[in-house]
């Protein structure tokens, strides 16, 4: 039997990259998945075909999770389509490189909007549900640089710690709910936010690797199907670094 079957999963950001092949394990392990997207929703319908040719279901629900009212039409539509919530994927991200400095007021809101914000917008919306049901898991996408800082990333590293303590707090103060709240940091993994990086600039970033290559996706998507499972039960309140160990 499939470790999640009968189960629900959202999924935030989820049309590409890391969210996307979040929402493809989790399908694999027989989970119905909501695809939430803001703005791809090509990206997001080809997300929602690779779930259903693995034999799983899934919707898609457009909505910025930044904004708490649209936050709360993507975990109302996961009650009123399936009727409950299991897991709540918050993955939805954004980041900007360059130098603080640089940066003005609008750049550094969207980033805490969208990274912090989506967080706690989603998790308020969903806890009411799991608190009804005493049972639920959350686990929220980090970054290796909300545990260590990146130079030139000093918002979005801000944004990740923050992430990091949301989770370790909320965590003990869910545990008598039996509700259990985890977040993933990944490394450096292969998809299309590299694409920036030259040849020799990618060649360059894998020697400082120890494992010697990039990350895939599914890396991600199958620690999140280990935290959204039974085999995690007596996991909670913890950030599991999956960086090759780079940190």
């Amino acid at each position: 039997m499939k470790s999640l079957s009968g189960k629900v999963a959202v999924i935030t950001g989820a049309s590409r990259g890391i969210g996307r092949s979040i929402a493809i394990e989790l399908a694999k392990a027989g989970a119905s998945i909501i695809v939430n997207y803001k703005n791809n929703e090509e990206a997001a319908k080809n997300t929602l075909e690779i779930i259903k040719s693995l034999d799983s279901f899934g919707i898609l629900v457009k909505g910025d999770v930044s904004i708490y009212d649209e936050a709360k039409f993507l975990i109302d539509k996961a009650i009123e389509k399936f009727g409950k919530i299991d897991i709540l994927v918050n993955n939805a991200g954004i980041s900007k490189i360059g130098l603080f400095i640089d940066m003005n007021e609008k750049e550094w809101d969207n980033i805490i909007d969208i990274n912090l914000k989506g967080v706690i917008n989603g998790s308020h919306n969903a806890l009411k549900y799991m608190v009804s049901q005493k049972s639920g898991t959350i686990i929220n996408i980090s970054s290796m640089w909300g545990n260590v800082g990146a130079s030139c990333e000093a918002v979005y590293s801000a944004t990740k710690g923050a992430v990091n303590l949301f989770t370790k707090a909320l965590a003990k103060e869910m545990a008598p709910a039996n509700i259990r709240i985890n977040a993933v940091a990944p490394g450096v993994i292969d998809t299309e936010m590299n694409n920036c990086l030259s040849v020799d600039e990618k060649k360059e970033l894998e020697e400082e690797i120890p494992i010697g290559r990039f990350g895939e996706g599914e890396d991600i998507g199958k620690t999140v199907v280990f935290l959204a499972s039974e085999a995690s039960k007596y996991i909670t309140g913890q950030v599991i670094t999956v960086d090759g160990g780079m940190i």
